[in-house]
């Protein structure tokens, strides 16, 4: 019996295959790549998902990333939350396009930061939302969008907020990582696919005399 061939989520959302120039510079980082695809794995194909159902989890990728950016890993957690919930996903990726902005905004203390602070949009579910996706949900959309656009605001008062929605700290936790993996993997594909064409390009050389006089 063979075994399948493993995908890497990454090599899937850029369209890497074996032996082209991409998969040579990603292999230059095999620890990295190894941990990140390690990282998704444990994310979406969890041994429990009991504190962070995996459902949810896929609707918060999609929030995530929509709000980020409408890019290739955008779209792949938005398909991936349609074929689980497509109504909840449409109501997700509408509340994402209006939450979408840039960032990352923030109020710093420390002395001679203060004056880099920035203020942008903040993202609270309207009532429709809330009535929609539940509480529990609804809360992890607020809470992601904080920890991508406003992280230093992620306090004890918004994790409580988290906890009165029905949020436990396993599941606390898982979120957090979660958001900041889907981070991560947003940039990391970002930057591949700018790379590409001058990755795949060919290097030019120096024509020989025998070339010239041709």
């Amino acid at each position: 019996m063979t075994t399948p061939e493993l995908i890497d989520v990454v090599d899937d959302l850029v369209g890497v295959r074996a032996g082209d120039p991409l998969d040579a510079l990603r292999r230059r980082r095999p620890v990295t790549r190894d941990q990140l695809q390690a990282s998704y794995d444990a994310l979406f194909a969890p041994l429990d998902d009991a504190a962070f159902p995996l459902d949810e989890r896929v609707l918060v990728a999609a929030f995530a990333t929509r709000s980020t950016a409408d890019d290739t890993t955008a779209s792949s957690y938005a398909d991936a939350a349609t074929a689980i919930d497509a109504r909840r996903t449409e109501i997700v990726l509408a509340e994402a396009s209006a939450a979408a902005t840039a960032g990352p905004f923030g109020a710093y203390r420390e002395d001679g930061l203060v004056g880099e602070s920035t203020d942008g949009r903040r993202y609270e579910p309207g009532i429709a939302a809330r009535d929609a996706l539940g509480e529990r949900l609804a809360a992890a959309l607020a809470h992601a969008h904080l920890l991508t656009f406003r992280p230093r605001e992620a306090d004890a008062a918004a994790q409580t907020g988290l906890v009165d929605a029905g949020w436990s700290a396993d599941g606390i936790v898982t979120l957090s990582q979660l958001v900041s993996f889907l981070a991560f993997q947003q940039r990391v594909v970002a930057g591949l696919r700018a790379l590409a064409p001058s990755v795949a390009a060919p290097v030019a050389t120096s024509a020989s005399p025998e070339e010239v006089s041709a």
